[in-house]
């Protein structure tokens, strides 16, 4: 499969420098900030660190106070405390996959992302991240950087990038985990579907989703522990014959609590027939 040539990169560049920045002229709603050792990730209002979410304490309940009131004022109802912590897990764990596989897909660099070393402002749509660590095969230009471990092959890299998100994510879903009515297992199949959902819808806008799917596929070809379930992506066929693609999550985000008419197209809930109905609807 080929990959995206690496360009040389220069001392006082960040080797990640070009891949947050590509994520953000696509997907303009999230953007990324690189800090250095020397200083410190961003505080005030809205900014929560990823070691306090882990934490599981009032910095959590101030976390989880803004889905509350989301899904009461779009909803008109209020939402079981499990439906609001599924609700904030998605939306801090699906942009934070972002940070470690984008780098992958774009440049073939993997970083180490620990919990000490993130911060998240979901009202402003901003990640903070301080990268010290990262994986990289032999011939990229970045192996002589600061921090770079160099690995052997892709396989390798792979495994590089599965561990950096397990190892961000375990300290997280074991803080939200009290206020989930879920076992480990799935919570992990929450992990699964960020990491494979994200990247599709990435790759998609980047204007290469067959390739994001293929990498996903690679990346998740089956119950590597601690994920739950291959990225399993499937086709169908529309009614004039056409390829539509589609997969299973391996979880659910609960949102059939507040509407349950409305299901998510990937959702276990959504029959075949009703997907082909709603990818092929004319908008």
């Amino acid at each position: 499969m080929a990959v995206p040539t690496l360009a040389r990169v220069a001392p006082d560049v960040s080797p990640f420098h070009t891949a947050y920045a590509r994520l953000a002229e696509v997907f303009p709603s999230l953007g990324v900030t690189e800090t250095t050792a020397r200083e410190s990730l961003p505080e005030g209002p809205g900014w929560v660190r990823a070691s306090e979410l882990a934490a599981g304490g009032q910095a959590l309940e101030s976390f989880l106070a803004w889905d509350a009131e989301q899904i009461l004022r779009d909803y008109g109802r209020p939402g079981r405390p499990d439906v609001i912590a599924s609700f904030g897990l998605h939306r801090y764990a699906w942009p934070v996959c972002l940070l470690v596989t984008i780098p992958w897909f774009l440049q073939r660099r993997v970083p180490r992302v620990p919990v000490e070393a993130v911060a998240f402002q979901r009202s402003l749509g901003r990640l903070a991240v301080r990268v010290e660590e990262f994986a990289c095969l032999p011939d990229d230009p970045a192996a002589a950087a600061p921090g770079a471990r160099v690995v052997p092959d892709e396989e390798a890299l792979r495994a590089e990038v599965r561990g950096a998100v397990a190892d961000h994510l375990a300290p997280v879903l074991e803080g939200f985990r009290p206020r989930m009515r879920r076992g480990a297992r799935a919570l992990w199949g929450m992990a699964t579907d960020e990491v494979t959902e994200g990247l599709w819808y990435l790759g998609h806008l980047l204007g290469e989703e067959p390739r994001a799917m293929a990498e996903a596929e690679l990346l998740l070809p089956g119950s590597l522990k601690p994920f739950a379930q291959p990225a399993g992506f499937r086709r169908l066929t529309g009614p004039r014959g056409q390829e539509l693609t589609t997969r299973d999550r391996a979880s659910c985000c609960l949102f059939y609590t507040l509407r349950p008419e409305d299901t998510c197209v990937t959702c276990p809930r959504t029959c075949d027939a009703e997907r082909i109905e709603r990818m092929t609807a004319t908008p």
